[in-house]
């Protein structure tokens, strides 16, 4: 391992690893058993980037080290991989998802009795959700103005990518992995595998979203497998990733002169709920899935301007 620029000194060695007494063997595996796709996935890339930050030769050998180093020594190196992901320019938010990780492996290793203490190391402060108004209702249709004149598979596809994000407050990995079986048109329904959840929600169409999804399906076809599919030639049939729903949504931005991304729709979607029910947080929780209802007073107080609210009256006083 190189230190980043003001990264400690702190030698990281994974080529010989204590034994932890009380220990089992695949502690990994059985960290990552049982999680949702989207969470497995997520957790292996993040054990993945410890691996090779400590250069171990397996996640085995990596998580060994950790555990084998000891309390005050499992805390430095594991503030040291933080300094190194804080140098490498990553946003706070994924600094603490890679943290959590280890944290949440540590954590599984003491309650095996494989070790007796858990990581303390601190998260990064964020100032999470400070932009939660999106593009807005206005940019929302300039980009479905955009497909609209356009009637070839993309074009109908991107359609119903940009109806499930906003119409829904959908989030690009669950439109992503949604399956045809998912949609009740009959029944104008689709179950939604929501962020950290193992069942499906069922969620309404609406009419303007039923429509665009019939209208895919006429052009995809009914036969079962994953909703939106790749077009090129390449990935002809294969499921639509987060990330291509992400590439998709900023270049219909990009084409009306706008920096969007799949998540403003989102945060545009939950704000005008908020406009439209009158600041009723309880029943906009509902429609954005949000557990925490704090996160959608923050949504309404950044609405409303609260801050800018008073400091135009005390402006005023002087």
């Amino acid at each position: 391992m190189q230190p980043d620029s003001g990264e400690t000194a702190l030698t990281v060695r994974a080529t010989t690893t204590a034994v932890v007494p009380g220990a089992r063997e695949g502690l990994v595996a059985l960290f990552l058993a049982g999680r949702t796709p989207r969470t497995l996935r997520a957790y292996r890339d993040d054990l993945e980037d410890y691996r090779a930050f400590v250069s171990a030769p397996t996640l085995d050998a990596a998580a060994a080290y950790l555990l084998g180093s000891g309390h005050g020594a499992a805390n430095a190196a594991a503030l040291a991989y933080r300094a190194h992901l804080l140098g490498r320019g990553l946003a706070p938010a994924t600094v603490n998802r890679h943290l959590a990780a280890l944290r949440s492996l540590v954590k599984l290793a003491r309650t095996l009795g494989a070790v007796p203490w858990t990581l303390d190391v601190p998260a990064v402060r964020s100032e999470s959700y400070r932009d939660t108004r999106g593009p807005g209702v206005a940019g929302v249709r300039s980009l479905l103005d955009a497909l609209a004149a356009r009637q070839d598979a993309k074009g109908v596809r991107d359609r119903v990518i940009l109806r499930l994000l906003y119409d829904l407050a959908l989030r690009r990995a669950e439109v992503a992995a949604l399956d045809v079986a998912d949609v009740d048109l009959a029944g104008r329904t689709v179950a939604v595998l929501g962020k950290g959840r193992r069942e499906r929600e069922t969620r309404t169409l609406p009419d303007v979203t039923r429509a665009a999804v019939e209208a895919w399906l006429r052009v995809r076809g009914t036969q079962p497998g994953p909703l939106l599919t790749n077009r090129d030639r390449a990935g002809k049939g294969e499921r639509l990733t987060g990330t291509s729903i992400f590439r998709i949504v900023r270049k219909l931005g990009a084409q009306v002169g706008l920096a969007v991304r799949p998540h403003g729709l989102r945060h545009a979607a939950i704000t005008t709920a908020l406009d439209l029910t009158g600041g009723d947080v309880r029943k906009v929780q509902r429609f954005s899935r949000h557990a925490d209802v704090r996160v959608l007073q923050r949504y309404d107080d950044n609405r409303e301007d609260l801050s800018g609210e008073v400091a135009r009256q005390v402006a005023a006083t002087v």
